[in-house]
């Protein structure tokens, strides 16, 4: 699988239950330390509610995960939401829901229930979008193999991230993962060019 689906901007929900008041949050997030910081902002935020709950799936392969119920009996918070983010498919995403008590107790099974739909109500309101796994390939090349590299950087496969051409020229490229076999044997067929380690 070199595509999968996240995220284009951070969306929000509300809901009313029983007295509390859930508001949720959907941010798309490039790693761990990206979410953990969102959460940070959130709980900094709405230092005055009783529980700041969350969880977040990252990379392509949605092999990394957290979730914590803040206080919140276990599982009944942290792991709704994470069913949500599951339940839509998504990554590189943090979903966070502000709990502010209103006197009644929700039980277990309620709690649950609140948390999966306020996290259900920020998602449906995200726009989703489907990301490609690339790759990139730096490399060093003589000026007198500029002509061949340029034919590469001008395929519809590939985007140029950065140039540099001097008396000795480099160039970093991307392109989808499912096309960097193609490119990298281009690339090794100029002569003189240098792939640098990844």
């Amino acid at each position: 699988m070199d595509s999968y689906f996240t995220i284009s901007k951070p969306s929000q929900a509300q809901l009313r239950e029983k007295m509390s008041r859930f508001i949720s949050f959907a941010i798309p997030v490039a790693s761990a330390e990206e979410a953990k910081a969102e959460i940070a902002r959130k709980q900094n935020e709405y230092h005055d509610a009783r529980h700041v709950c969350w969880a977040y799936m990252i990379g392509p392969e949605r092999k990394q995960f957290l979730s914590s119920d803040n206080g919140e009996p276990s599982g009944t918070a942290g792991k709704p939401i994470l069913g949500q983010i599951n339940s839509f498919n998504l990554t590189d995403i943090v979903v966070i829901v502000v709990r502010y008590f209103g006197g009644i107790k929700l039980g277990t099974s309620g709690l649950i229930a609140a948390y999966r739909e306020a996290a259900r109500l920020a998602l449906s309101e995200a726009e989703i979008i489907e990301k490609h796994q690339t790759a990139r390939f730096s490399f060093t090349f003589p000026y007198l193999s500029m002509n061949e590299v340029m034919r590469i950087a001008k395929m519809p496969q590939v985007r140029v991230i950065s140039q540099q051409f001097d008396n000795s020229c480099s160039m970093t490229i991307e392109c989808n993962l499912a096309d960097s076999p193609m490119v990298e044997a281009r690339l090794t067929s100029v002569s003189g060019l240098t792939l640098l380690p990844r």
